[in-house]
């Protein structure tokens, strides 16, 4: 029985050959991040935001955009956000802070569910007050900085200072390419979204390690390949395991997307997102990066010692 193989074994491809590429694309790409995120910005939810989002689904199966929107705005509630999502029967509402504190936001409440009447079924109503929102902004930012600076201290004291070095930069990369993927789409920024850059985080610190723990161990084998063709050697040794989690991963996510509902949609997009990006920096950005730092495998693993037989990095070269 022939097991499942999303890639082909033996694979000789030279990923090393577009570092010039790759470099340049990416930093247009994190620039572009930027200046959307200073210009455009994030949708922030309300979560981060304040502000009240009120579900609601037609009773009817289909629901009218048009005239909900034209009924929320005769309240003078402020400007109110009427958006579809799902099944054509479901809305979201969402509209800002009253002034007049909790007893103007509970009437403003009362006015859309009044103003919408007996078509739509209420599902869920959410407040978030303006000292609720502010924490929320500190305890994620905080939770960001405190895992990269976690991530930092692993990485520092697991490898080599040019693995590290390769490795911070993929991830920081990873984090302004997920910043500029929320501008650019306008998804809604909340707290599961906070949850999507952490996790991606994560994995992207996963397929980095394997990389580069691969290419460490070729280091000990191969004493005289040079350090592209070394480079090239173990991201094709890890080829067929990388692109098995990349797409089993993906496949969860997507069915998280189309039967997850909105209430995890950011979340789910933003991780289908970092799985691409991950695996892309772990391999364009992080392996060419040892390159650029001048890495020596000759010298860097004292484990190979000078006196060792070096037949197997000869029949290799």
């Amino acid at each position: 029985m022939k097991l499942l193989r999303l890639a082909p074994e033996n694979t000789k491809f030279g990923f090393m050959r577009f570092r010039r590429v790759s470099y340049p694309f990416s930093a247009v790409l994190s620039i572009l991040s930027v200046v959307l995120f200073l210009t455009v910005g994030m949708n922030f939810g309300i979560d981060f935001s304040g502000g009240t989002l009120i579900e609601v689904r037609a009773n009817s199966g289909t629901a009218n955009i048009a005239q909900l929107r034209q009924a929320a705005e005769k309240l003078e509630v402020g400007a109110v956000e009427v958006q579809s999502f799902g099944t054509p029967a479901d809305v979201v509402l969402r509209f800002g802070l009253q002034p007049g504190g909790d007893a103007a936001q509970e009437a403003a409440v009362n006015k859309i569910k009044a103003a919408i009447g007996s078509d739509y079924a209420v599902r869920r109503t959410e407040v978030v007050g303006p000292r609720v929102s502010g924490e929320l902004v500190q305890s994620g930012t905080l939770g960001i900085v405190l895992s990269i600076v976690a991530v930092l201290c692993y990485l520092s004291f697991r490898f080599e200072w040019q693995f590290a070095v390769g490795a911070i930069i993929a991830t920081m990369h990873d984090l302004l390419l997920t910043v500029g993927f929320f501008s650019i789409t306008h998804l809604e920024f909340n707290t599961t979204s906070i949850a999507a850059i952490l996790t991606i985080v994560g994995y992207s610190l996963n397929e980095t390690v394997v990389v580069l723990d691969r290419i460490r161990e070729m280091m000990r084998k191969y004493r005289k390949v040079s350090t592209s063709d070394l480079i090239d050697m173990s991201v094709n040794a890890v080829l067929p395991r990388t692109i098995m989690t990349a797409t089993t991963v993906f496949l969860a996510l997507l069915s998280l997307v189309l039967f997850g509902g909105e209430v995890i949609r950011s979340f789910s997009l933003a991780m289908i997102w970092g799985i691409f990006v991950a695996t892309y920096s772990s391999i364009f950005i992080c392996s060419p990066m040892l390159i650029y730092l001048g890495l020596r495998h000759e010298t860097t693993d004292p484990a190979v010692l000078p006196g060792k037989p070096r037949g197997a990095a000869k029949a290799a070269v």
